[in-house]
C-alpha cells in the first residue's frame, strides 16, 4: 500500500499539485488519470522520488519515503519495478541482458541464477527463444513485454507503469493490460499505472485517481466511474461518441 498525504509540488511559484491526498492498494491496479498538463507525471516522479515534495508526505506501507535519506531511497528503490512510456529498453543489449540488468546491479546472484530468473520472467510474459535477440528486432508490443520481464525480474513490492500502452494497437494493449493485472493479483503488488488509455481504465481500473488542474477531483473504482457526478471526469472519461453511449447504455440497463 502506498498512502500520499497533503501533498504539494511548485515549480518557479507555479503550484502544480495541490493537497494531494490519495491511497493506492495492495494487489490491486491502482491508476492515476487525468488530462495533459493535470500534474500526472510530476504525481508520479514525487512518488517514486525523482522529485521532492514542497509539502506532505509519502508512505510506502508505515515507511515515510520522504524522510529517507538519498542512500536509503536508493537501497528502497530495489523494492520498485518501473516500466516506462517508451519501453526504455537498451538497445545495445540482448533481451536478456536487458531482463538481466537489475539483478546485475542489485542481486548478489551468481550469471546462471540470474540467467535463469531472467529466462523465468520472460516466460510469465509469454516470450520464448528471443534471448538473444535485440530490441530493434522486437515489434513494439514485445518491447513493452520485455520491459515488464525486467520490472519484474527482481521481485519488487511496488511496480510503477508510465503508459505502458503508448504506441500500442487496441489488441496489443489489452495484452499488456492483462499482464499486468494478473502480475498484480498473482504476486500481491502495489501497482500504480499512469494512462490515458480509456479501454485500461474501463478494463483494468480497480482503484482510480482522477486528477484536475493539479487537484485529486475524483477517487474510485472503473464501476464506480459511470456514477460519478463529477463534471470534469465525465467530460474527460465520455469525450467520444462511443463512450457516451456506453455511459448510457449503463444508465438505461440500472434506471
Amino acid at each position: 500500500m502506498i498512502r500520499v498525504e497533503g501533498l504539494y509540488k511548485e515549480f518557479d511559484g507555479n503550484v502544480v499539485l495541490y493537497d494531494i491526498n490519495a491511497l493506492f492498494d495492495k494487489g490491486k491496479v491502482n491508476l492515476i488519470i487525468g488530462q495533459s498538463g493535470s500534474g500526472k507525471t510530476v504525481f508520479i516522479k514525487n512518488i517514486v522520488g525523482l522529485l521532492q515534495p514542497d509539502k506532505g508526505s509519502i508512505f510506502y506501507d508505515d515507511k515515510d519515503f520522504c524522510a529517507l535519506s538519498k542512500k536509503e531511497k536508493m537501497m528502497f528503490r530495489r523494492k520498485m519495478g518501473m516500466i516506462f512510456q517508451n519501453a526504455a529498453l537498451f538497445d545495445s543489449l540482448s533481451v536478456i541482458e536487458n531482463v538481466m540488468f537489475p539483478l546485475n546491479m542489485f542481486s548478489d546472484f551468481s550469471w546462471e541464477e540470474r540467467k535463469k530468473r531472467a529466462i523465468k520472467c520472460l516466460e510469465r510474459v509469454d516470450l520464448h527463444n528471443v534471448e538473444d535477440k535485440f530490441p530493434n528486432e522486437l515489434s513494439g508490443g514485445m518491447q513493452k513485454r520485455v520491459a515488464i520481464a525486467r520490472a519484474i525480474v527482481l521481485q519488487p513490492q511496488y511496480l510503477f507503469c508510465d503508459e505502458p500502452n503508448s504506441g500500442l494497437d487496441p489488441k496489443t494493449s489489452i495484452v499488456i493490460d492483462e499482464l499486468i493485472e494478473s502480475i498484480t493479483h498473482e504476486d500481491n503488488i502495489t501497482t500504480i499505472v499512469n494512462t490515458h488509455d480509456m479501454n485500461s481504465v474501463l478494463g483494468i481500473g480497480e482503484n482510480i485517481i482522477f486528477l484536475y488542474k493539479g487537484r485529486a477531483q475524483w477517487s474510485g473504482s472503473n464501476k464506480e466511474i459511470f456514477t460519478a457526478q463529477n463534471k470534469p471526469l465525465e467530460d474527460f472519461i465520455f469525450a467520444s461518441d462511443i463512450l457516451r453511449q456506453m455511459k448510457l447504455k449503463y444508465e438505461q440497463d440500472n434506471i
